[in-house]
């Protein structure tokens, strides 16, 4: 098949490597895409958010499948552009969306699914935030009700920031306000096609920007899987518990939701909580999952975007470990500084591959054919091993190979689901 990419990041890098990979894509397209995704498909130019100019694009593509990877083109209702041209895709619609455009949307959903969850308060002033921080009290856990790339999110112990953000919320729209979980987080991802739900092998993801889980939030700094620490038991019950149900209440409500369905968990001492909602693949996840994933990933995807995953046959995985260690810019999260030469790519090519390879995020050519930084996520090393411990070595080994100046990374990503594996 022919197969169209939306996006141009790390995650969209790691789905069209999976995709390139798979014997039954003869052809496969980016848009508008990155420096390392040029590697395995076509480039293409396009408003990410125009619906119609992406429909167009593909249509005069010829795309048997289009892939919509971020968030912000399927809250804007990319994917019911593309199949509104008559074009399988992969991805919810703007309605189903909501479940990650609106973090109130989506505890009502939790709410009438009967959805584990935090407790919380939608506030629309400072007076209902600051009343739902003293009912909380600390860590103070508040959340932009909207798209924030994965930085909307402040967890404190300090009341004035937390009351600082909530105002900064309120006055753009609502706020959610919600009680502290506490317990190790894990990220389950299920592909869906409204009805039937397949889940991914659960991950780990590190969103402080510095080791220890210092500093503030980011998009996230890097990801792991599996999880040799969590309960064998712990896939089925967040499917039957969380994935299933939320399925089941957006097709009652007439909004079925076909495409990636991403829990956020939280594993705490009252049992399985869920975080968040995500309508897309997460990053960095992403790109340690797909490294174990055997089953052609576009037979999957054409699968549920067709309606087809009851009968899709079960999923195959690599007993080997992945770990993702993100590099990023310069003053990331802050102001990333962009712009500068990244080198050592080749010497990851030449002395790392296939075992670990480099995953393009906020990349570019400049006008003199050099690959440079134009983003704070710049790229990742994705690493595999016979175990978390050998695939952590790989891919530290690898990342240091790269040079970018005051490029910045997290030592400790998987050190200590490591560690506990190997005593």
């Amino acid at each position: 098949m022919k197969v169209l990419v939306i996006g141009g990041g790390a995650r969209e890098h790691a789905l069209c490597r999976a995709l390139s990979l798979d014997p039954g894509v003869r052809e496969l397209h980016c848009a508008p895409g990155n420096a390392g995704i040029a590697a395995v498909a076509r480039l293409h130019a396009v408003d990410v958010l125009d619906g119609p100019a992406v429909a167009e694009l593909a249509a005069g593509l010829g795309a048997d499948l289009v892939v919509v990877g971020p968030e912000a083109p399927l809250v804007a209702g990319v994917a019911d552009a593309v199949r509104a041209r008559g074009i399988d895709c992969f991805g919810p619609g703007a309605e189903a969306a909501r479940l990650e455009g609106s973090k109130a949307f989506a505890k009502d959903v939790m709410a009438e699914a009967g959805v584990p969850t935090a407790r919380a308060y939608v506030c629309t002033t400072p007076g209902e935030a600051d009343t739902a921080l003293d009912a909380f009290g600390p860590p103070y856990v508040v959340k932009d009700d909207g798209l924030a790339a994965g930085k909307g999110v402040v967890v404190t112990e300090d009341l004035e920031a937390a009351r600082a953000h909530a105002r900064a919320c309120t006055a753009a729209g609502q706020v959610v306000v919600e009680e502290f979980l506490d317990g190790p987080e894990v990220s389950l991802f299920a592909v869906t096609d409204g009805e039937s739900v397949v889940p991914l092998s659960p991950a780990q993801d590190f969103k402080r920007a510095y080791d220890g889980d210092a500093g503030p939030n980011t998009g996230g700094m890097g990801a792991y899987t599996p999880l040799p620490w969590a309960d064998p038991k712990l896939v089925d019950e967040v499917v039957e518990t969380v994935l299933q149900p939320t399925v089941d209440e957006m097709r009652r409500r007439g909004t079925p939701f076909a495409g990636l369905l991403y829990a956020g968990l939280a594993l705490t001492s009252r049992g399985v909580r869920v975080v968040e909602f995500n309508a897309r693949f997460g990053d960095p996840e992403t790109q340690a999952v797909l490294a174990r994933l055997r089953t052609p990933l576009a037979g999957l995807l054409q699968a549920a975007a067709q309606g087809r995953l009851a009968a899709f046959p079960p999923l195959v995985w690599s007993d080997d470990a992945a770990v993702t260690v993100v590099l990023a810019a310069r003053d990331y999260p802050a102001k990333p500084r962009t712009g500068d030469v990244i080198t050592g790519l080749d010497a990851v090519e030449a002395e790392d591959a296939p075992d670990a390879y480099v995953l393009h995020a906020g990349t570019k050519l400049d006008d003199s054919g050099h690959i440079v930084s134009a983003g704070g996520r710049v790229l990742c090393v994705t690493a595999v091993g016979a175990d978390l411990a050998a695939a952590r070595d790989r891919a530290y080994e690898a990342i240091r190979r790269i040079g970018l100046d005051g490029a910045h990374y997290r030592g400790d990503i998987a050190a200590r689901a490591a560690e506990a594996a190997a005593d």
